[in-house]
């Protein structure tokens, strides 16, 4: 029996399809199962309609408040069953109505090594900061931003003549990679949350 995923997406859905082409495989234990975004006419949402995946659009702008637009795309994902939601370059945070009930199985991938350059600009601020090794990371959404519990991490090195596109380029490979292989893991292994440690496996 597959794990169930419900992916949410912004733009060209290049950690989505990397998702879709694992799950194309029985032994990766999960499919996708719906693709939502926050906007129409993206690219992320076209992978879904290609690949057969129903599909659902939320704008904000569409809601009187904000926690109406939670609640909605927290029905919208719930609908669904998902054992597993996955943020893959979703530009929106959640708030505490969908945590509330996706709270332990909402994760989402940042290009920096957290804790360390939280935030939209996390390749840009580890180039500026001079660092030698950066990186990406799979967490546990929570209320802050990009404050959840780390699951996974991979580490890039920064070359002397990187700049954003290149050093962005390496970190997007490599974070596409890690999310492949870490949803894999909890889906196929199971996964515990305690306090800010996540253990895959049992």
């Amino acid at each position: 029996m597959s794990a169930r995923l419900v992916v949410l997406v912004s733009g060209a859905g290049t950690n989505l399809q990397a998702l879709l082409d694992a799950c194309a495989d029985e032994a990766y234990g999960a499919a996708v199962v719906a693709v939502g975004a926050d906007r129409p006419g993206i690219e992320g949402l076209a992978r879904a309609q290609r690949a057969g995946i129903p599909t659902f659009v939320l704008r904000v702008a569409d809601y009187p408040l904000r926690a109406d637009w939670d609640r909605a795309l927290a029905d919208a994902c719930d609908g669904f069953s998902p054992d597993l939601v996955v943020s893959a370059g979703f530009m929106k945070l959640v708030g505490p109505g969908f945590l509330a009930r996706f709270g332990g199985r909402f994760v989402n991938t940042h290009p920096a090594l957290l804790p360390a350059f939280a935030g939209m600009h996390g390749v840009r601020d580890a180039l500026e900061y001079g660092v030698k090794i950066t990186g990406c990371t799979v967490f546990m959404v929570d209320s802050g931003t990009d404050t959840g519990p780390v699951v996974a991490q991979a580490a890039v090195p920064v070359r002397d003549d990187d700049d954003i596109p290149t050093l962005h380029e390496r970190v997007k490979v490599t974070e596409r990679a890690l999310l492949v292989e870490t949803v894999g893991r909890m889906v196929r292994e199971g996964w515990s949350v305690h306090g800010r440690k996540v253990k895959v496996g049992h």
